[in-house]
């Protein structure tokens, strides 16, 4: 393993830059994602696709990203976090600009599984390198605040996909984004540091047992560990409604409201992901000040989010008024951002420091296993649906998302009635043994 930099302290203002730094990187991580749905529509037409092909295309980066998840949080627990992040940075950049010279299905299907490939890297390490500079006081708002940044390139993603589709063809986005990425990647290379392991614990008891886990000790960490199944569970079903909704909103909002390309580009990300930037940080706020005094704080605001959540959905699914969708996606999008705010904090307070970057891993593989089911299902159910019925279908597709969200805050509050304050207490007291010895 990479000896760490030489850096300030945890409590230095360089913590908060870190944060900066990574939020434009992550910024592009969802943009470069993102931006293919928004002109499904023209590669249907220019490439000949079915309903059911624009699923696998949806469905292909996710797959691959959720099998890599698990590699990629073992390596970040053992090699430099910033080399992971910035080198999958630079291949993601530039698999994103091939993405614009795809030709056929074939093309397309593979580039998107290269791009989740390269994109599968980044939360596990950033997630680690991030707490590493910040501790249990204020770890959920600097989460929160980089969990933003997903929001804000879900938008760009979405909305500059579209107005580049619209009105210079839809390879345009691809080339203006990765060429973007791949320039600050370079930049950031001389800026962003190499942070100790466990740098932030109290009393540097994660910092005395750094050593990198053994794979079947790290996966015990994980699974053996009753609150971080729960969290695995819930967020399976929670990225499940997310990714339904990143992929067919903008398909959803043309047929249902006969909008334009650049404006269902738009107003399916904006009013969201707008409300989630807000979201995120409140929820992070909360989930703090909670954690001081409760163990289950973190999950507790998941599940705020989660139960608040789900009437909103159903209403974004139903509605015919278009003042109702833009209240309803706003509500739905600020009670999503406290629960993600919280994805990878709440599994933080009861897994080892050693093995974060695996849990993080690991949760991501579950949660887009579930993300990756979402394009495939709803386009499988969009191409056995008569033509006239297809907003329909997707009305009720969307709306079962509810039930879903409802299901998720029952699992987090017999998770916290069972476990948490068990699994708590055992990892201070693990810790703690450290310092002792």
């Amino acid at each position: 393993m990479q000896a760490p930099d030489r850096l300030e302290t945890p409590q230095s203002s360089y913590r908060w830059w870190v944060v900066f730094m990574l939020w434009f990187v992550c910024f592009f991580n969802y943009a470069d994602r993102q931006a293919i749905f928004s002109v499904f529509p023209l590669i249907e037409r220019e490439l000949g696709l079915t309903k059911f092909q624009l699923g696998i295309v949806g469905s292909a980066f996710m797959w691959v990203y959720a099998a890599l998840a698990p590699v990629a949080g073992f390596t970040g627990d053992r090699a430099s976090r910033r080399i992971i992040i910035l080198g999958g940075f630079s291949f993601w950049s530039a698999v994103t600009v091939l993405t614009g010279r795809a030709g056929r299905f074939a093309e397309l299907v593979a580039l998107r599984a290269l791009e989740g490939f390269g994109e599968a890297f980044y939360f596990p390490a950033s997630m680690s390198l991030v707490s590493d500079y910040h501790g249990p006081r204020t770890r959920s708002r600097a989460m929160s605040l980089h969990q933003s940044s997903v929001y804000i390139g879900t938008i760009g993603g979405g909305a500059l996909g579209g107005y580049f589709g619209q009105y210079y063809g839809w390879r345009a986005g691809f080339y203006v984004f990765g060429l973007s990425g791949f320039v600050l990647s370079i930049v950031l290379l001389g800026l962003l540091r190499e942070p100790a392991r466990g740098e932030s614990e109290a009393a540097s008891a994660a910092g005395a047992d750094a050593r990198p886990p053994g794979v079947r000790e790290a996966l015990g960490e994980v699974f053996r560990t009753p609150t971080a199944l729960v969290l695995l569970a819930v967020f399976f079903g929670a990225n499940f409604v997310a990714a339904m909704f990143l992929t067919w909103t903008p398909s959803f909002l043309r047929e249902k409201f006969h909008m334009n390309l650049a404006l269902a580009g738009l107003t399916a990300t904006a009013y969201i992901q707008l409300a989630s930037a807000a979201g995120a940080p409140f929820g992070g706020f909360l989930a703090d000040r909670l954690a001081r005094r409760l163990p289950a704080g973190r999950m507790l605001t998941q599940m705020i989010g989660l139960t608040l959540g789900a009437p909103c959905i159903w209403i974004t699914a139903r509605t015919a008024s278009v003042a109702h969708l833009a209240g309803a996606m706003a509500c739905f999008g600020f009670f999503k951002g406290m629960y993600d705010a919280n994805i990878f904090a709440s599994a933080y307070d009861v897994v080892h420091p050693r093995a974060r970057a695996t849990a993080a891993g690991i949760m991501n593989a579950v949660g887009w296993t579930g993300g990756a089911l979402a394009p495939v299902a709803i386009g499988w159910l969009l191409a056995r649906a008569e033509s006239a019925d297809a907003a329909e279908t997707m009305s009720r597709a969307l709306g079962l998302g509810a039930t879903v969200y409802l299901t998720a805050a029952s699992l987090l509050l017999w998770g916290i009635a069972a476990f948490v304050r068990r699994d708590t207490a055992r990892l201070r007291r693990r810790l703690d043994a450290v310092v002792e010895t």
